[in-house]
């Protein structure tokens, strides 16, 4: 048609001739204005296209606008979106704009409408307006802003809960802010292709909770990070081709583990790492093709267990079907692979290892080498059927160059040469300090005197800027048809001033016309010696507080803490639930410290360059105590009488006597034993009665206590025995006759004087002992004590630095005291009834080497050397020891001489 906007009358009666249609097109004319009378019968009118025409702005379509569900004015002049142009369209659904003059939004543009398509593309729009779409909110599912001059977008601009289709491509936007798209909960698609977008801020799609395809294709982006992906939990496409994307960050993925289909193709990615795809089991399909691959780490498919598709075409990955040992392995669902344009020279059987879905292969290669090592291609190609899209060709030996593999029969595929390098010489696995140099040496041999290419590869990449030194030599090898000359080089890797950076799988690479070969891959561990940053320092601090030691190292591999007490690894707090390490503060606590805490702590910095150590003592101080109350005395005149003074605290406190507020002086009847915590006080006499003053101190204070003494008198110690010894005379008449007779008389006479007086003298002596031995000691080996001194203080020492003992009677009654040195022990011996000594004393030797916790076996042994006279032994230990405030054991003897008996 040819439609004016005059009244024609044509026009009138064509569109009154359609009273009852449904649809009218009048797109595709030169109309500038309308009637809206021309409309005012079509009542039934839903649909009118007015695209391709000179409109200026939106027509007035007459009374029956309102009954209008579609509207489409693509292509015309229309230069601005008016509320009142709009207002009578009251049942619009769909407004096309298109292709016209729009250059903004206002926040009056809209009224409210039931309009759920519109469609702005290709305008000069460059900017939006807060509350534009504000009327729309309710309706509006699908919103086009394609080809127009928007720069950038309002963060919340979009308040459209219903929105489900957002098209934003060739637009200018080249960064997108954090919460831009919020309010957006139920959208699905987003495109926003070819915009120059460079930058996607944290956060940029978040609430975007529904998104289900997203489309960033032909933009600059330039890698991928799980910071702009956050919050797309649902996205199930994500097409980022022809970017700049060069890395995939680590945990890229963790938002978008829903994926299915991801396109990555024509950016500039050189390496798959094995963090690249990690998270993504659910992904279909993976587009790789024309980037730079020239690394793909080990495992680097491991988790795309649903894998179908994987396209690497036109990468640079021969090396990884040349060498990597099933590089695909992990991809058991696959079935389509497409490796196209790698410019591959060699294929192993290996490279397609747990491919065992495999349906469709795409592989092109002219570069082949046509030895024996692939014979098995062209089989496995058949039996796969991969036959139509697998073109390869051979490119040595001479004889078969050109020719297809699948032409090649199986006995033409010879190794009677090996013009391609083999590896002889492989380099080796090292460890070396921080700063040292390292040097990795890799030799080849090949019969072909094509140009040879070295490179060294770290973790799979290669290393332009190595110090690389090569060499070249002749060497004669044997061989069935006689001696052949074949050319070995020789590369050899220099790393100097090593860096933990330097820490890797390093590999040499040999090539030349016919292929490349592979050596084994050496590791390089770099270790530096741990040294410490935080060291423990000593400690004092008082009892109940908490004990905080510090201690961090660093070095390479970093360091283990391990911490001991004195050597050992036995914590007393840690028994008691008091112990607290944390190893990322560097810390480690003691609540609530006790004086079983105490001692020396050591800190071990250890990793496999070596370990070091820093000890640190803990002291808990404690104010000093009685650990027992203090017990007034009463002895006998010529006892031995002990005080006791037993004293707690930390540091240990110095203990003082005084006797009636007088200094107390140490003489032959009075010493201090253990420490001073007991004074004794031999043969007890009436002076030595009164009060004594135990005072014990140290670095936290004083304590100070009494005790009485009382000295009574011993029945048992009167004045010397009484008594006299007559002599009677002996004398008798001798016979004047016979002189001889009484010569006899006189000298019996004096040989009975004598006798008698000698055993008088004997008898005096031996009463006189007895009395002596009843009333005073002289002996302190043998000085008896009282029954209730604790028998822990003897592992305390005295003035002589001997330790004391008690032996119990064997009727329990009283005590023996024994003094102990640190060569043996003192003990007197009785008989059965506790009454007789049997000898002055044993004195059983201990060595020096051994505790004072002997066996019976080893103390009769000692008896029996030292005192061959004695047959038999009785002995009954029992076992305490006092350390600080608890009881734990000790240890008293009980030892009888019973002639002819057993050993008990």
């Amino acid at each position: 048609n040819n439609l004016s906007a005059n009244t024609d009358h044509g026009v009138y009666f064509s569109l009154n001739f359609c009273l009852f249609s449904l649809h009218r097109d009048l797109s595709h004319n030169k109309l500038q204005v309308l009637d809206s009378a021309l409309f005012s019968k079509l009542q039934h009118l839903s649909e009118i296209k007015l695209n391709h025409n000179e409109l200026e702005a939106i027509p007035d379509l007459g009374p029956y606008a309102s009954n209008l569900t579609t509207l489409i004015l693509a292509n015309n002049r229309i230069t601005r979106i008016s509320e009142e142009q709009l207002r009578p369209f009251l049942a619009l659904e769909t407004l096309d704009l298109s292709n016209n003059n729009i250059v903004d939004i206002k926040a009056s543009s809209f009224p409210a409408l039931p309009l759920k398509n519109l469609f702005l593309n290709n305008n000069r729009i460059s900017a939006l307006e807060t509350g534009c779409f504000t009327n729309l909110s309710s309706s509006l599912q699908v919103l086009r802003l394609n080809r127009n001059r928007l720069s950038s977008i309002p963060a919340k601009i979009f308040q459209l809960p219903n929105l489900q289709h957002l098209e934003l491509s060739r637009n200018r936007v080249r960064r997108v802010e954090g919460l831009t798209f919020h309010g957006l909960h139920a959208l699905r698609s987003l495109k926003m292709q070819r915009n120059g977008l460079s930058r996607l801020m944290d956060g940029a799609f978040w609430g975007l909770s529904n998104m289900e395809v997203l489309q960033l294709d032909y933009n600059n982006l330039t890698e991928v990070s799980k910071g702009w992906l956050y919050g797309l939990l649902t996205l199930q496409q994500l097409h980022l081709g022809h970017n700049a994307i060069s890395r995939i960050r680590p945990d890229a993925w963790e938002f978008c583990q829903k994926l299915g289909e991801l396109n990555l193709s024509s950016n500039h990615l050189s390496r798959l790492e094995e963090s690249s795809f990690v998270g993504l089991s659910l992904l279909d399909e993976l587009h790789i093709g024309n980037n730079r691959v020239s690394f793909i780490a080990d495992g680097a498919f491991r988790g795309l267990s649903n894998l179908q598709m994987l396209d690497l075409q036109k990468n640079e990955i021969s090396w990884t079907i040349e060498d990597m040992n099933g590089p695909f392995s992990a991809l058991d669902k696959l079935k389509k692979l497409f490796l196209q344009g790698n410019q591959i020279r060699s294929v192993t059987k290996k490279s397609f290892s747990g491919l065992d879905a495999l349906q469709h292969l795409r592989l092109n290669t002219s570069s082949l080498l046509c030895d024996c090592q692939l014979k098995w291609l062209p089989v496995w190609v058949a039996e796969q059927t991969f036959l139509p899209c697998v073109n390869a060709s051979c490119a040595h030996p001479q004889m078969l160059k050109g020719r297809s593999v699948f032409a090649v029969s199986q006995e033409e595929f010879v190794c009677d040469d090996f013009p391609k390098p083999q590896i002889t010489v492989q380099p080796e696995t090292q460890s070396a300090l921080k700063g040292s140099n390292v040097t990795f040496v890799c030799s080849a041999a090949s019969s072909s005197d094509s140009p040879m290419t070295f490179a060294w590869k770290k973790d799979n990449e290669v290393l332009n800027d190595a110090e690389i030194h090569n060499q070249a030599h002749l060497r004669v090898q044997g061989g069935a048809g006689g001696e052949t000359e074949v050319t070995e080089y020789t590369t050899t890797l220099q790393l100097r001033n090593v860096e933990f950076s330097s820490e890797g799988k390093y590999q040499c690479v040999i090539s030349n016309h016919f292929g490349s070969s592979y050596s084994t891959k050496a590791r390089l561990t770099v270790n530096m010696l741990p040294s410490f940053n935080k060291m423990p320092m000593d400690l004092s601090i008082r009892a109940g507080a908490t004990a905080r030691l510090e201690c961090a190292a660093v070095g390479h591999p970093s360091p283990q803490i391990a911490w001991q007490k004195d050597g050992g690894t036995d914590f007393p707090a840690a028994r008691e639930r008091r112990m607290h390490v944390m190893p990322e503060d560097d810390v480690f606590f003691i609540v609530d410290v006790k004086t079983e805490d105490i001692g020396v702590y050591s800190c071990t910095a250890q990793n496999t360059a070596g370990a070091i150590s820093a000890n640190a003592t803990l002291t808990v101080l404690e104010t000093p105590s009685f650990l027992r109350p203090l017990m007034d005395r009463t002895v006998a005149k010529g006892e031995t009488a002990v005080l006791q003074c037993i004293a707690g605290g930390s540091p240990p406190p110095r203990l003082n006597w005084t006797k009636d507020d007088s200094p107390l002086l140490v003489t032959e009847r009075h010493f201090f034993a253990a420490a001073n915590q007991l004074l004794i006080i031999v043969d007890a006499a009436e002076a030595d009665a009164g009060k004594y003053t135990c005072e014990m101190s140290n670095t936290l204070g004083t304590e100070r206590g009494n005790v009485r003494l009382a000295v009574i008198p011993n029945p048992n110690c009167d004045s010397g025995v009484q008594g006299g010894v007559g002599v009677g005379m002996v004398s008798g008449a001798g016979s004047d006759d016979d002189g001889w007779t009484t010569v006899g008389i006189v000298i019996i006479a004096v040989v009975c004087c004598v006798v008698g007086t000698s055993l008088v003298w004997v008898v005096i002596i031996y009463h006189t002992r007895r009395r002596n031995e009843d009333c005073s000691v002289t002996n302190t080996d043998e000085t008896n004590l009282p029954g209730d001194i604790p028998s822990y203080l003897s592992s305390q020492g005295t003035l002589a630095d001997r330790q004391d003992g008690y032996i119990p009677s064997e009727s329990g009654s009283s005590h023996q005291y024994m003094a102990s040195s640190m060569s043996g022990f003192y003990m007197q011996p009785k008989d059965m009834n506790g009454k007789t000594p049997l000898q002055s004393s044993f004195l059983i030797p201990r060595p020096s080497n051994t505790s004072t916790q002997q066996s019976p076996t080893v103390l009769w042994n000692q008896v029996r050397f030292h005192y061959p006279d004695v047959h038999s032994l009785s002995l009954d230990f029992v076992f305490h020891t006092f350390s600080r405030n608890s009881l734990f054991q000790f240890r008293t003897f009980r030892l009888f001489h019973r002639p002819k008996a057993r050993l008990h």
